[in-house]
């Protein structure tokens, strides 16, 4: 019998110990800085002259590591060895895929401190959110595991004298993994092993921001028998290996993580038919938001200050489900915004190994620019109330920036910044409150500070977002108890972490035999 999921509880840094264990971990990534990685196609390890270079957000100048880069030529090898892979996996037995997953995390869970000091120094994750991130992976793999055990033979359909129906999930074939740089792990581990549970062999296209952790991942499938040519890691540009594998014919589906303009343009391509296709593929996508808080006069104002400071600013903004506006009824919208302005001035922004920094570095230059011209653009359009600030002499470092009196309509308001600011602006009541927080493309997350209950039940039926909380921030979706997934320009609704998500991976057949 299998044991019920649990989720992977989170480490207690004030015991010592585990504060030790941690600075330990940092020691031991310390000792692998700046090796190269191989890409792995049907179980073999190929280095490439063409590498990716891994920096460190926080110190630019350090190289976390070098992964080979693919080709077109290597990206077609990856898929003839997929498609080889594939007449075997997806005959393997559930329970031997699921076993797989259940070593995998094992082997993780022994190892956790690692993989979170290792997107400390890849991502620039502090402490909390990185070990908050190796959690979410080892979820992921349990939960998916279990998940295949519960619907392996199917569910029930109608059967008549004389005639037995049967209604089974079967394995679709290659997906592509197009995984984000602001959960690698997580994400990364979550959309690989679902895919591959679920009887699928999948080529991993990590985001080249933060392939080193990936390739540790890879090297994990591999400790816990993954048979070769079920994954193959292929890192490379998106332009060139990317849009290859988007439009090849031999590619089933697409799970893909990262932006809005991006997922539009693998929308677009997967819905082509290629010459030799014989099917349409499946595009499985999760591509951002603009994330509300809504704060009504019957709240706790406290709690509300707290959730939008933290929502807001953990890892410097950079989770499509970050709370990037605060949408306040006007009776305490003086009030919770000077205790945002008190909570966000005393915010550690540093070097994420060290335990107290609360805000790392952004990811890298190129998200330091824009998010700096947000803020530029922020000062024409409100208040400046707090941060406003970057360095980038020696990491990418931006200060949690809080713009208030914002029209509902302004640009830091109704654009994905995927930074440390978030746009605060003034309601006359709830109506209107819920009115600006569905003025937009997305339809991600979003929360209600309230103690009525009739605003609750108005917003569960009004607040157009695929994840709602409600007296709590926006971030922080567990696998399992929040299935994760968004509305609109937010994606295909996919749902991570639910009981829904393998069957994306799937097709039904339905078999009759007359008796």
């Amino acid at each position: 019998m299998v044991q019920p999921y649990k989720h992977e509880p989170l480490t207690d840094f004030t015991v010592d110990e585990n504060r030790q264990a941690y600075l330990q971990a940092l020691q031991t990534v310390k000792g692998y800085l700046g090796k190269d990685y191989d890409l792995v196609i049907g179980g073999e390890k190929i280095a490439t002259e063409d590498k990716i270079v891994s920096y460190n957000p926080a110190n630019k100048e350090e190289v976390i590591g070098r992964v080979s880069k693919a080709n077109k030529d290597l990206a077609e090898k990856a898929m003839q060895a997929a498609v080889e892979a594939f007449k075997t996996w997806k005959k393997t037995k559930a329970e031997v895929r699921a076993d797989v997953l259940f070593k995998a995390a094992a082997i993780i869970r022994r190892r956790k401190h690692e993989f979170s000091a290792l997107m400390t120094k890849e991502a620039g994750k502090p402490w909390r959110e990185a070990d908050a991130d190796t959690a979410e992976g080892i979820d992921f793999l349990e939960y998916y595991g279990r998940q295949m055990l519960a619907i392996k033979n199917g569910v029930p359909v109608q059967s008549r004298p004389n005639e037995f129906n049967r209604y089974d999930y079967i394995p679709l074939g290659v997906g592509i993994i197009i995984s984000p740089w602001n959960f690698p792990f997580a994400i990364m581990a979550g959309t690989t092993v679902a895919a591959i549970v679920s009887g699928n062999t999948v080529l991993l296209k990590p985001a080249s921001t933060t392939p080193i952790i990936a390739a540790k991942f890879v090297e994990v499938m591999e400790e816990a028998g993954l048979p070769k040519g079920v994954l193959n890691f292929v890192p490379g540009s998106g332009a060139e290996v990317g849009d290859y594998l988007v439009d090849h014919k031999d590619t089933r589906f697409i799970s893909f993580t990262g932006s809005r303009d991006v997922g539009l343009r693998i929308f677009e391509r997967s819905s082509k038919i290629n010459e030799g296709q014989i099917w349409m593929k499946r595009l499985i996508a999760e591509m951002g938001g603009k994330d509300t808080i809504v704060v009504d006069s019957e709240a706790d104002l406290e709690l509300a200050a707290q959730s939008i400071v933290a929502s807001a600013f953990g890892f410097s903004g950079q989770k499509c489900s970050a709370c990037s506006r605060a949408v306040i009824v006007e009776d305490v919208y003086d009030t919770v915004l000077n205790r945002v302005i008190e909570l966000t001035k005393p915010l550690t922004v540093g070097e994420p190994t060290e335990q107290g920094t609360f805000t790392g570095p952004v990811i890298d230059n190129n998200a330091f620019k824009k998010i700096m011209e947000y803020i530029e653009i922020g000062k024409q359009e409100g208040k400046l109330m707090a941060g406003g600030e970057g360095d980038n002499s020696k990491g990418y470092f931006i200060q949690p920036t809080v713009f208030a009196d914002l029209a509902p309509n302004a640009r830091i308001m109704k654009e994905e910044i995927f930074g440390p600011v978030v746009g605060i602006t003034k309601a006359k009541n709830f109506d209107e409150a819920i009115e600006i927080a569905n003025n937009t493309e997305y339809g991600l997350t979003g929360a209600v500070i309230t103690s009525n209950r009739a605003h609750m039940e108005q917003a569960r039926e009004d607040f157009h977002v695929g994840n709602l909380y409600f007296n709590r921030g926006c971030t922080g979706a567990i696998v399992g108890y929040q299935p994760f997934g968004g509305f609109n320009m937010s994606g295909t609704d996919s749902k991570a972490g639910g009981p829904d998500y393998l069957l994306l991976h799937m097709q039904a057949k339905t078999t009759s035999e007359l008796y």
